[in-house]
């Protein structure tokens, strides 16, 4: 029996409606099926998730289906998959994406070919049927880079804002050297830390065409549809990702990056904050501020110019508190 050289995380919680999808498209990637390892994590799911997981692992011939009982939430359930790794390669999906055939093939070849640690692809969101491209923001396609050099500018949408973890493959020594792991405990924006790692210490990565991955929108228990408690774990992943580039020896050079991505998400949170609860809405506020406090005045002046005014009002109260204290 053949091992397997790339092997697929794949958390889920109550996605029953879906993952029968998402796991026929595995059985899909490779002439040799044997050749692809799934870890599939039962996140406490309360509908058949599990079941179908378990299903499908009679189908093939590297199957392993763990099960929490309580959801721990994607960034520690990911991290679970991490630990039972085979193979040169691995690669993420969630339970409610699905893949064209011969996708992971066809990510297999590039890295082989590139000999890079990490390569990102274009996705396809389906929005109640209707789908549409995103491109991964970098120029150049099918060239090893350092991925730094795929950070800046500060005022336009770069590869550090695009942290789909599904959105391309991974070599083993980026697991081997660190890198691969999420924040822990995080509910959601557990990527954007993991993201800016990558960047800053992989050596190389490549953006690359392939068949696509393709990412349901407006699934009703996704939480980017969900306004409660969850949704402030965005306040410690930019904590975490913004000490990680002010310790970087470039810091100077990417500070600006990543103050004008945390202003225009903490922007976006509190656009939504009236349909959250007064409490959660007064922690919001409070969140916000403590994460702006440590950001240099100068830098912090000159993210908010570039941004929209209704941005810049959304901002204001929680800076004059900054500036206050």
């Amino acid at each position: 029996m053949p091992k397997p050289f790339v092997t697929v995380i794949l958390p889920a919680k109550d996605a029953g409606a879906y993952i029968g999808t998402t796991l026929t498209t595995l059985a899909r990637q490779f002439d040799d099926p044997s050749l692809l390892k799934l870890v599939a994590i039962d996140d406490g799911s309360r509908d058949d998730t599990g079941t179908q997981m378990r299903h499908f692992a009679e189908r093939l011939e590297h199957v392993e289906v763990l099960r929490n009982p309580e959801p721990v939430g994607l960034a520690s359930a990911r991290n679970q998959g991490l630990a039972h790794l085979e193979g040169e390669y691995f690669c993420f999906v969630d339970g409610d994406d699905w893949m064209q055939p011969q996708r992971l093939q066809t990510l297999v070849d590039a890295m082989r070919t590139l000999a890079c640690d990490f390569v990102r692809t274009d996705h396809v969101t389906v929005t109640e049927g209707r789908r549409q491209l995103v491109r991964a923001p970098f120029a150049w396609r099918g060239t090893a880079v350092p991925p730094r050099e795929a950070i800046l500018p500060a005022d336009e949408n770069t590869m550090v804002d695009y942290p789909y973890a599904w959105a391309g493959m991974f070599h083993r020594r980026v697991h081997d050297d660190g890198l691969a792991a999420f924040p822990e405990g995080l509910f959601t924006a557990e990527d954007r830390p993991w993201i800016w790692g990558l960047h800053l210490d992989a050596a190389s990565f490549a953006v690359v065409d392939a068949p696509t991955l393709l990412y349901r929108r407006g699934v009703s228990n996704s939480l980017t549809q969900v306004v409660d408690r969850r949704q402030l774990d965005f306040i410690p992943a930019f904590g975490q990702a913004l000490a990680r580039v002010e310790a970087d020896a470039e810091a100077t050079r990417f500070l600006p990056k990543i103050v004008a991505t945390t202003l225009a998400v903490c922007a976006h949170h509190l656009s939504r904050s009236r349909a959250m609860s007064p409490s959660t809405r007064a922690d919001l506020r409070a969140g916000v501020r403590d994460l702006l406090r440590p950001v240099p005045a100068d830098i912090l002046d000159r993210s908010l110019a570039g941004m929209s005014d209704r941005r810049r009002r959304l901002l204001a109260p929680r800076i004059r508190e900054v500036r206050a204290s």
